[in-house]
């Protein structure tokens, strides 16, 4: 079981008087969880490496009922041990939260023989085919803590992005849909990130991909945010685009852009998306899967009052939207 060192005693003591300090509105109340015909939940990590402790904000601060996971302690979930996965399963059911999704890495890596995007030119490069062949493993773990954690969606990606991706694009699908394949021989969904440094960023890009890869258990995870650094209007434009009964999960963050170009992370409500009017839509089509917080925002005094503050942008935007009760 991970120790915790006086330095996160004191986080912890700080968390304790910020959350006392905070508006009783945006507390939940002991023993109460949101009502919401979403899974609303939140990437843990977001909010501390100790996993306890995020866990214990999620379920009891924000009434949270879901959680996504990431990392634990400062580790990816594919380099805890034994003793740490039984203890985080142990964490799970002692606040009472499921886990919406494996956010596993899958396929950011380069493809290789392709050319490096310009953008990427100067970057440190690893061996390119070795990075690729781990992609492999990195799948039969996904899998491998989908089933621990008790969940059917694993989160993965298009591959870095390329200037040109269109030489490769069929390969790339064929590996894709070879994943896909592999997980739904374990019933499980890939759930695809539309990842601004990947090959499908918006949801002009994710429409194409989906299309060109129908199997059924290939779904996206729609992230407006990524879109928007892009410099796409991700509600309403990229979201007509997008099959709805192909969105198996959602990422919510904000994005502000930045005159000379570019973007910044914002907190949820002070950026450029509609979240009012995408909750809207996802209500209105009925949709039922997770919403989950991946704040990215760090201009709060930690990363746990960073994600304390989009989460009260969020949680207006759910409940204007008529989706929080």
């Amino acid at each position: 079981m991970p120790q915790m060192n006086r330095r996160s005693v004191l986080v912890g003591g700080g968390a304790a008087l910020g959350l006392a300090a905070m508006p009783s509105c945006l507390r939940a109340t002991e023993g109460t969880r949101l009502k919401s015909p979403f899974r609303i939940a939140v990437i843990t990590d977001e909010i501390s490496p100790d996993f306890d402790h995020a866990c214990s904000v999620a379920a009891n601060d924000f009434g949270m009922e879901w959680v996504e996971v990431r990392s634990m302690w400062k580790k990816n979930l594919f380099a805890l041990t034994q003793s740490e996965i039984d203890e985080a399963r142990h964490i799970l059911d002692k606040y009472k939260l499921r886990v919406t999704d494996i956010a596993s890495p899958l396929f950011k890596a380069d493809w290789p023989g392709a050319p490096i995007s310009k953008k990427r030119e100067g970057q440190a490069k690893p061996d390119m085919s070795s990075v690729f062949q781990q992609q492999e493993e990195v799948l039969k773990k996904s899998i491998e803590m989908a089933k621990i954690f008790s969940t059917d969606r694993i989160r993965g990606f298009d591959f870095w992005r390329l200037d040109d991706p269109a030489p490769y694009r069929d390969a790339i699908n064929a590996k894709l849909k070879e994943a896909a394949a592999e997980m739904d021989s374990h019933g499980m969904i890939f759930i695809l990130e539309n990842e601004m440094s990947c090959n499908s960023g918006t949801g002009t890009e994710a429409a194409k991909l989906l299309a060109a890869i129908p199997s059924k258990n290939f779904m996206l995870n729609w992230d407006p945010g990524n879109a928007a650094a892009l410099g796409e209007k991700p509600f309403p434009d990229g979201w007509n685009l997008l099959p709805k009964n192909r969105i198996g999960h959602c990422h919510c963050k904000d994005t502000v852009m930045k005159p000379g170009g570019g973007y910044e992370w914002a907190p949820v409500g002070k950026g450029v998306i509609d979240w009012v009017g995408q909750f809207k839509a996802f209500k209105a089509m009925g949709y039922h899967l997770t919403v989950s917080l991946e704040t990215h925002w760090h201009g709060g005094s930690s990363p746990e009052d960073s994600t304390r503050q989009s989460w009260a942008g969020m949680k207006a935007a759910l409940q204007t939207a008529g989706a929080l009760a």
